[in-house]
């Protein structure tokens, strides 16, 4: 419990580690809608003020996370999680 006491005393960390749960949060409200095997291709990555971001493996990955970006916005929308709107980025 050290570790985790230090982070919510640090303002930097304490946020951080806000952001990293609302995008894990955001992630698992949208897996169920990813085909197959494609969820093993894809991490969450960083909230903004702007919205949300997924990391794709591959551009393949990507392009197929595009084409599913408008429900995947309306998911998060619905959940009332604003702003909802997803990018995607090929992650290197």
């Amino acid at each position: 419990m050290a570790i985790a006491s230090a982070i919510q005393q640090h303002e930097g960390l304490a946020r951080l580690s806000l952001l990293m749960r609302e995008s894990n949060r955001r992630m698992d409200l949208i897996k169920h809608c990813l085909p197959g095997a494609l969820i093993r291709f894809v991490r969450p990555g960083p909230v903004d003020e702007d919205g949300w971001t997924l990391l794709a493996a591959n551009a393949a990955v990507a392009a197929k996370l595009r084409h599913l970006q408008p429900r995947l916005q309306e998911l998060l929308d619905e959940a009332g999680l604003q702003p909802a709107k997803v990018r995607v980025k090929v992650q290197k």
